[in-house]
């Protein structure tokens, strides 16, 4: 009996109107979605399950807050669907998308990721994890997982074969398990401390513990 052969996965990324929105909305719709990375050849992937959004220059919580604009924060001027990679702490390279159109700078950053592909070199990358669970459960753990490091800083999610995030979704996230929550480690921003502009999908396992 002949084998069916097999096919490499389609190319269909999001478009850039889907980013060109506000960050509350892209980070609420992003969850559910699958993102890929490619190393050497081989894809790293995850479904989308926990974002935050950041609103620009009123948000005290968001880099470009009044309006800074830096050589770290030029990146969120650009338009909708440019990742923005920065440095945490000296350790931790975070993975953001910028949204809305050029000179808003506006985005969301990608807390967490059920792991789907790839799952054997995202654990030789973050060896300190133990189960699949704790692979890319907050946003260091996904940027160590799926290799993102500072050379990523302005790839096009829209056309970069490289890492982009799928247009269909990969699971279905209904509304009412859109859970809606304040945002982890801003306390510096005053009362947008407490704005609630976290989202995560209610009870699954690869959501960040804080």
């Amino acid at each position: 009996m002949t084998r069916p052969k097999k096919t490499a996965p389609s190319f269909c990324p999001l478009g850039r109107s889907f980013f060109r929105q506000p960050a509350d909305v892209v980070a609420k719709d992003l969850l559910g979605r699958k993102i890929v990375r490619v190393v050497n050849g081989i894809r790293l992937s995850g479904v989308i399950v926990e974002t935050e959004a950041y609103l620009g220059v009123q948000d005290a919580a968001s880099h470009s807050f009044g309006g800074r604009r830096t050589a770290r924060t030029e990146t969120m001027f650009a338009d909708g669907g440019t990742a923005y990679v920065f440095l945490n702490y000296g350790i931790h390279h975070l993975l953001n998308v910028v949204t809305e159109e050029k000179e808003i700078p506006s985005a969301v950053l990608l807390r967490a990721i059920q792991p789907l592909e790839g799952v054997e070199a995202m654990f030789a990358s973050r060896p300190q994890a133990r189960k699949l669970t704790d692979l890319a459960s907050g946003p260091g753990k996904l940027g160590a997982a799926l290799a993102i490091d500072r050379s990523l800083n302005g790839t096009d999610f829209v056309s970069s074969t490289l890492l982009y995030i799928e247009n269909e979704p990969s699971i279905k996230v209904p509304r009412n398990e859109v859970v809606v929550a304040k945002r982890i480690g801003v306390d510096y921003a005053g009362a947008w401390a407490d704005e609630l502009l976290r989202f995560y999908v209610k009870g699954n396992a690869h959501v960040s513990r804080k």
